[in-house]
């Protein structure tokens, strides 16, 4: 049994659970307050864990034997001890805050006892054996990303395409003893895939000294999270892959553009996709003094605390929205200010329908604090700007099309080799038929020496005085067309086009007519 056919199993448990009125998103929840206590169980007998996390009375072996209330009760005091540390008495449990943290405010809403017996009779029948090979913490990740793909909202709303994450830690290379931060963390994709990173590079980190490893489990990663049931999802999914943090665990709940922002220390890497969306923005950022730009553009405030939480020398690779590349005003400036304490050496154009939200249009800003030469260099950082269009003329992606590491391959590799961006590059890449597409007239105004060839090409340089000249600092650069896409260009003049509208509108209304006049009839 594989890890895709255990999740489609678990999956299929909330058909059941309908019946006592949990939804999708209610359901994971609930399903991963059972599941987490089952994985420890099945880490501890494997050996992988070197001791049993949760206290005795609230294991697995205390609850899979009973049915009918009796099992409803003892579930509810458990998850009460474990989140409290104390039992119904008062009497003390446990001390770990971690343990606590995982199991803050846990309630379940089951209501019927037999759910309760399905789902752990179901958990018992799993080949935990299997599952064990590709590791339970990548188990649990499937659960988390079927769980985006199904319910379209709330989950999807911080979940990133795990090829896209892979990506962007393959190109940022993180190293053992580097601190890596992610100030919107949801699940920890970005902490976990940056983990097992290291680990594939260092023999499960057998290779590392005492002192190092601790580092790592306990030091090396730390995020932050504003939602606290998907904090709870967070620290389970490092818990899992052996990641433990600080006492307050790998993801700290707070709002990375509040205080608990301000007071994180600076990182060798940031790795972040923030919230899509403007609500909150300007409440969140104008409580931070630090933050140079006052706005109401939550992605525009994430962007300033990434670039300024940067130790000199480094690296960021954030996704973003569009409108982060283009929006006047405190955008402008925003985007200067990056451009004048970061080496801004990449951008990539992501293609539409990879997110769950359809239709955003995002990127990756991959950036270095300090200048290719002088990480120490606080001004005029930015001297070239790499561009790749993966976005023009690809396939709408979704279930059926689903977006893999094949459609990364070459972006990595004219990427380079080195994390900072500074290994040598050459314009031109032709990968999804580039050389078949259309050529923006504009685009083609504003790059007046650029061969027909190159203007063909996914991968683009621009300089720093070329963006400030003919960009006005905007970042939405562009030069392929889509085919379905209507050049300005080419459109008749405004009074054609009224003409044209006026005759199809007439047109419309007197077939209006005709279908009034034969329903009178009828």
């Amino acid at each position: 049994m594989t890890n895709n056919d255990i999740v489609q199993k678990l999956w299929n448990l909330c058909d059941v659970l309908r019946d006592d009125g949990i939804n999708y998103s209610d359901y994971v929840t609930e399903l991963v307050l059972l599941l987490f206590i089952k994985m420890v169980h099945e880490n501890t007998e494997a050996g992988v864990l070197e001791r049993h996390p949760l206290p005795e009375g609230c294991r697995w072996t205390d609850i899979n034997e009973q049915s009918g209330i009796n099992l409803l009760d003892d579930y509810k005091r458990i998850l009460l001890s474990l989140s409290t540390g104390k039992d119904a008495n008062g009497k003390l449990v446990h001390q770990d805050p971690l343990i606590s943290a995982i199991y803050a405010d846990a309630q379940t809403r089951l209501r019927e006892p037999r759910h309760l017996e399905q789902m752990i009779k179901t958990l018992d029948q799993i080949d935990w054996f299997s599952a064990q090979k590709d590791g339970l913490g990548d188990l649990y990740e499937g659960l988390l990303e079927k769980n985006a793909s199904e319910t379209k909202s709330g989950a999807g709303q911080y979940f990133t395409p795990r090829a896209l994450i892979n990506s962007m830690v393959r190109c940022i290379k993180p190293q053992v003893g580097e601190v890596i931060q992610d100030p919107a963390a949801g699940t920890a994709g970005f902490l976990v895939a940056a983990d097992q990173y290291m680990r594939e590079q260092t023999d499960d980190y057998f290779e590392l000294s005492a002192k190092d490893a601790k580092f790592q489990k306990n030091k090396a990663f730390v995020g932050i999270e504003l939602v606290p049931n998907t904090r709870r999802l967070s620290l389970m999914n490092c818990l899992l892959h052996g990641m433990e943090g600080d006492d307050e665990g790998v993801v700290h709940l707070g709002n990375a553009l509040g205080e608990a922002g301000k007071a994180l220390p600076r990182a060798d890497i940031i790795l972040a996709n923030p919230p899509f969306g403007t609500s909150k923005g300007g409440e969140a950022s104008n409580t931070r003094d630090d933050l140079t730009f006052k706005t109401s553009n939550k992605q525009l405030a994430f962007l300033q605390h990434i670039y300024r939480n940067l130790k000199p020398g480094g690296r960021a690779a954030v996704v973003l929205p569009d409108n982060v590349l283009f929006e006047a005003g405190v955008g402008t400036d925003v985007r200067r200010d990056l451009m004048h304490k970061c080496n801004l050496h990449t951008i990539l154009r992501l293609p539409t329908g990879i997110f769950y939200a359809q239709g955003v249009k995002t990127n990756v800003l991959f950036f270095t604090k300090g200048s290719a030469k002088d990480k120490q260099q606080e001004e005029n950082c930015t001297k070239n700007v790499w561009v790749y269009d993966l976005r023009t003329n690809m396939p709408s992606f979704g279930k059926r099309t689903p977006f893999g590491d094949s459609h990364l391959a070459p972006f990595e590799k004219v990427f380079g080799k080195k994390a900072d961006g500074t290994s040598k590059r050459t314009e031109g890449e032709y990968s999804f038929g580039a050389e078949e597409i259309a050529v923006d007239k504009q685009a083609a105004a504003e790059n007046k020496n650029v061969d027909d060839k190159l203007a063909h090409s996914r991968w683009r340089c621009f300089s720093r005085e070329w963006i400030a000249n003919t960009k006005g600092d905007s970042l939405d650069i562009s030069w392929l067309k889509d085919k379905d896409s209507v050049d300005a260009a080419d459109l008749p003049e405004p009074d054609v086009l009224a003409r044209e509208a006026k005759g199809e509108l007439e047109a419309a209304l007197g077939e209006l007519d005709g279908l009034l006049a034969a329903l009178e009839d009828y």
